[in-house]
């Protein structure tokens, strides 16, 4: 306090305790991807980070699913599993461009979302565009709140190469100017198997992906076939008038006269001057009376089911930080509203998505019987580090660096002394003591879990001090998952 002057009694007020160290939040993964609107109100949300927690707050701000439309060509010998209906043989192809936010975002809140940040970079009249997805990723250079960073749509691009260049600008804003979030990324047409006649998805990926900030990404293969999208959301708006009153004609094919002149007069109906009452009638009718318009309604409900896992795994990571911490590996966990894996796979064929020689595993989502679907993965890209290998030392490793980095903020402009010193080494210590109590770090001893170096002779020089430098040491056991389990059993000579 000041100098004394007047006579009289001075309270003075003493400090008991230290800072505290306050454990940032780990799962606000952002989306970046095209929406039917983006607006609060009055005000443009396109191509701003806007936070929400919850599927409703998407749907109000930035608008419902994509009409999907779908044609129908006949089939080729080439196509696989065509649709036999009457004579003819058919595929159903989805056409203009695959908008996928709007699903995957139900796919997060299905498997443990909460609060996220969205990007919008355009909406459902626009070309999907790597360049507008690039811009949606500068837009997250402001935000400090993201720990995650997902394109989904990015598998929606022409190609595998410009897919990459949206994934590797991701990584490059994760590993090398955020340094604070990790990249959730999926492989381009991995719904294919590696053994496909148009390539191997994953070498494809493998080799485009580069070399830099493995460590801030993990991928995961295969794709999913989810429940998400259910028939009652599609009807025959979804499907090109014309095509489809020849198929149901071709139907008619074979029946009484009587059903003939009744269904006939049923598709003779022109559908697109149908009112919202006429057209839920009438796809009722449809349903009920046309098999082949089943076969149609389901073929496009598994078209959109078919999804690319990375919102899902947001919301997987999500739930087990929330649950457990985030320093437990998100791994041996099933995934909610899928049915099953687009490509089954064996123990040998993950062996080499899982330890590959040039260390960039992908994290293999399998079913197991009796299990379901289980993610039996939990590695970064750059599974040959030691250091960086599993994605649960990554991300706690992020969470203790922010957390202690903007508690130490308090410090700045402090004396460079040894109280200041103290003060920021018992910080630390408690907050790090609090993680290994609650099973983040390993170790027996809080002395084995965690060790705290800050001050003049030990972290620092006495230039250091003259240059304003406090230099504070911290070294950290983070846990690993038991990721390989060996037991040994032996034959032991009987005894009596």
């Amino acid at each position: 306090m000041g100098t004394m002057k007047t006579p009289g009694v001075y309270v003075v007020e003493k400090n008991a305790f230290g800072n505290s160290t306050v454990e940032v939040a780990t799962a606000v993964p952002a989306f970046i991807g095209y929406t039917e609107k983006a607006a609060n109100g009055n005000v443009s949300l396109l191509k701003k980070p806007f936070r929400i927690s919850s599927m409703a707050e998407f749907r109000s701000y930035f608008g419902g699913a994509p009409i999907a439309k779908f044609t129908i060509a006949e089939a080729t010998d080439a196509d696989e599993n065509p649709l036999v209906c009457g004579s003819k043989k058919v595929v159903v192809n989805r056409a203009g461009e695959k908008y996928l936010l709007y699903y995957q975002m139900q796919m997060f809140f299905a498997n443990g979302g909460g609060a996220c940040y969205i990007v919008s970079v355009g909406g459902y009249n626009d070309g999907i565009d790597a360049e507008k997805m690039k811009e949606g990723i500068t837009a997250l250079l402001k935000e400090q709140e993201p720990t995650m960073v997902l394109c989904p749509e990015a598998v929606s691009l022409k190609d595998s190469g410009a897919c990459a260049s949206v994934q590797t600008s991701i990584l490059e804003h994760c590993g090398f100017k955020m340094k604070n979030r990790i990249a959730i990324l999926d492989v381009f047409d991995g719904y294919k198997d590696r053994n496909d006649p148009s390539g191997n998805v994953i070498d494809d990926f493998r080799e485009k992906i580069g070399s830099n900030h493995l460590d801030f990404a993990a991928a995961y293969y295969p794709w999913v076939n989810a429940s998400i999208v259910q028939d009652r959301d599609l009807s025959f708006e979804n499907l090109d008038e014309a095509s489809l009153k020849d198929l149901l004609k071709e139907e008619l094919e074979g029946k009484p006269e009587a059903a003939k002149t009744a269904l006939s007069a049923l598709y003779e109906e022109d559908f697109s001057q149908l009112d919202e009452t006429g057209k839920v009638t009438m796809h009722k009718t449809l349903n009920q009376v046309s098999p082949i318009y089943q076969s149609l309604i389901a073929e496009m409900c598994r078209q959109l089911n078919l999804l690319a896992p990375s919102a899902a795994m947001a919301g997987v990571y999500t739930m087990v930080d929330n649950s457990r911490g985030v320093w437990k590996a998100p791994a041996n966990l099933s995934l909610n509203s899928v049915i099953s894996p687009a490509v089954n796979l064996t123990n040998e064929e993950q062996e080499d998505l899982n330890v590959p020689l040039n260390g960039k595993a992908l994290n293999a989502i399998r079913f197991f019987v009796g299990d379901g679907v289980k993610v039996w993965g939990a590695r970064t890209l750059d599974g040959n580090s030691l250091d960086w290998r599993y994605v649960n030392v990554r991300r706690t490793m992020i969470m203790l660096e922010e957390s202690i980095k903007n508690a130490a903020k308090a410090y700045v402009f402090e004396p460079n002394e040894f109280n200041t010193w103290l003060n920021v080494r018992t910080m630390i210590q408690n907050f790090l003591n609090g993680i290994w109590k609650r099973g983040g770090l390993a170790g027996s001893t809080p002395e084995e879990a965690y060790d705290v170096h800050v001050g003049l002779g030990d972290t620092m020089t006495s230039e250091d001090v003259l240059e304003g430098i406090m230099r504070v040491s911290v070294q950290v056991a983070i846990t690993r998952p038991a990721e390989f389990i060996e037991i040994t059993f032996q034959q032991k000579m009987q005894e009596s």
